[in-house]
C-alpha cells in the first residue's frame, strides 16, 4: 500500500502527547490509530446493516432462497 505525505494541524498539547506515546515515529503511530479506528467504524456499519436486514420481514425467506441456490450442485460440474 502506498503512502502519501500530508500536513495536519494539532493542538500543542496533542503534539506533546503524540511525542510521548509515538515512540519517535509519529506517522507510524497515527497510521496504526487510523487503521484501528477505521476497523471500528466499518464494524459498526456492518452491524447496523445486519440489524437493518433483520428488521426486514422477508429477510429469512431471502436467506433460505440463497441457501437453496448455493446448494444447487452447480459446482459439481467442475
Amino acid at each position: 500500500m502506498g503512502k502519501q505525505k500530508i500536513a495536519v494541524t494539532l493542538d500543542k498539547t496533542l503534539v506533546g502527547f503524540l511525542d510521548q506515546v509515538a515512540g519517535g515515529n509519529r506517522s507510524e503511530y497515527l497510521n496504526k490509530l487510523l487503521i484501528e479506528h477505521r476497523e471500528k467504524v466499518l464494524k459498526a456499519q456492518l452491524i447496523a446493516a445486519l440489524a437493518e436486514e433483520l428488521e426486514d420481514p422477508g429477510y429469512p425467506q431471502e436467506l433460505l432462497e440463497w441457501d437453496l441456490v448455493a446448494g444447487d450442485g452447480i459446482d459439481a460440474l467442475e
